[in-house]
């Protein structure tokens, strides 16, 4: 009997679906193709992190506020730099960012480094003052930076004149803006400080410290007004209330252990160093603060070493003057003021022979084993990190002009005729003549002085080119005027 099969009225046998493997195969394909791109680079995995995350300007200039008020400048400025980087529209950024980068100015060692930051600073605040014509802050602080550009130090006298008058006409914008605005009073007293117009500077520094005596820059400007009139201990005071509200800006106590150096050098002169020792030893205290505050941010700032060599050096004590320079050095081993400031340390302790190579550093330069030398090494030291660098000379310039005249005195004192020096010192020495017949008006006080002191060194290496042997002397400003006979 014939059965038919059974009809799979449940279980239906599988049949294959040709628009099912299309799209298998579709996806395959796509799926090799993603992974080409991210190997290839073209397509980023997800959930990786971005390799440059973009922060916050607020975030930014938070974090250059505490730079700031910890006292590392150079860190403030950079996060203020990148705030700015990030919004370059925000006025009330720039305006810190000048702010921060004329104040940093005092950090520095050099006019060229000064110089420099000081230009940057303007740059900021001219661009602040662009972006907020009507600002009053804007313009307070631009008449800051242009009156800490009006340094003669770095300046001619052309320019000092037209930066500040620059600067007070900001500074009166300034106030027209906004007549209650503290800062544009303080800079506006110390534009007119800087002019000499030193009675209408106090009472300016007076109307701001009656408004508002919470600020850092009514104590710092006050503090400068009274030290223009000799007032140092009550300036010393004001230095202190500036401390107080900005306890980690080591410019403010180098400031006021300056002033405890005058008051203790007026000591000395008149009842003798051992009188005036617990003052020095009260100006150290300063700069010893400054040195410990850089340390515990990790700032290598030489300023405060700097000062410490200054006060040491006024005691007589030129080893430790001499140790706290080669300090400095350590932090800026290519800084050709700080061998002129080893140089005049050396020169006073009598040291002759150590400062020829820390005058020839500061003044035309030195490289390889002289620089080591100019630091006072017996030779450089690598396993020690002593190593040798190209130090490049300062020009010479009134602010130089000192190591220029000591270093040909000594190289002419200490020549003999076995160990002729002359043809370097009579190099020196023109160099110096002709600086001050170029420049007389730069020169009027101390001429005269620089002009005997080239001519003793002249007269020494004339009497070697004609057989003789005078005896060596050594006479300079550096030394404080006394004439000194060096041991060959």
């Amino acid at each position: 009997m014939n059965i038919s099969p059974r009809r799979p009225l449940f279980n239906r046998q599988p049949q294959p679906n040709i628009y099912r493997m299309f799209l298998w195969v579709i996806m395959l394909l796509g799926g090799i193709w993603i992974l080409q791109q991210i190997s290839r680079g073209d397509i980023k995995p997800l959930f990786q992190p971005t390799p440059t995350p973009t922060r916050s300007p607020d975030s930014l200039k938070l974090e250059g506020e505490a730079f700031f008020s910890a006292g590392n400048v150079n860190a403030a400025i950079q996060a203020y730099r990148a705030a700015v980087d990030v919004n370059p529209n925000d006025a009330n950024t720039w305006m810190e960012l000048a702010r921060i980068q004329t104040y940093s100015s005092a950090f520095l060692i050099t006019n060229d480094q000064k110089k420099a930051r000081l230009t940057e600073a303007l740059e900021s605040a001219t661009k602040a003052a662009e972006l907020a014509p009507d600002n009053s802050a804007a313009h307070a602080i631009r008449a800051f930076a242009l009156d800490w550009n009006a340094n003669s130090n770095f300046r001619t006298t052309e320019e000092v004149q037209n930066f500040l008058r620059d600067a007070e006409a900001e500074s009166l914008t300034a106030l027209q803006l906004d007549n209650s605005n503290t800062l544009a009073l303080v800079y506006y007293a110390e534009v007119l400080l800087d002019q000499q117009k030193w009675d209408q500077a106090d009472l300016t520094i007076k109307q701001a410290l009656a408004q508002d005596d919470t600020l850092m820059d009514v104590h710092r400007v006050n503090a400068a007004v009274l030290e223009t009139f000799g007032q140092y201990n009550l300036a010393i005071t004001e230095w202190d209330k500036a401390i107080a509200i900005e306890p980690n800006f080591t410019f403010l106590y180098t400031r006021a252990g300056a002033n405890y150096r005058i008051l203790a050098f007026d000591i000395a002169s008149r009842q003798g160093i051992e009188a005036a020792r617990p003052t020095y030893e009260k100006s150290l205290e300063y700069f010893d603060k400054a040195v410990r505050i850089n340390e515990q941010i990790g700032v290598k700032d030489p300023g405060p070493h700097l000062s410490i060599a200054r006060t040491y050096s006024q005691l007589g004590e030129y080893f430790a003057a001499a140790r706290n320079v080669q300090k400095a050095l350590e932090y800026e081993p290519t800084n050709p003021d700080i061998y002129g400031q080893l140089g005049i340390v050396y020169f006073r302790s009598r040291n002759y022979e150590g400062s020829i190579f820390s005058f020839k550093c500061a003044t035309y330069g030195c490289s390889g084993e002289d620089s080591c030398k100019g630091r006072g090494l017996e030779r450089c030291f690598p396993d020690l990190n002593e190593n040798p660098v190209d130090v490049p000379g300062l020009a010479i310039s009134p602010n130089t002009i000192v190591y220029y005249y000591t270093y040909g005195s000594v190289l002419s004192a200490l020549s003999r005729p076995r160990a002729n020096q002359c043809d370097e010192a009579m190099k020196v020495m023109n160099d110096v003549r002709t600086e001050l017949r170029n420049n007389p008006d730069n020169y009027i006080d101390g001429r005269e002085t620089i002009l005997s002191i080239v001519q003793a060194g002249e007269a020494i290496c004339a009497s070697l080119a004609d057989g003789g042997a005078p005896v060596p002397t050594v006479t300079s400003e550096a030394s404080g005027g006394v004439t000194a006979t060096p041991t060959p």
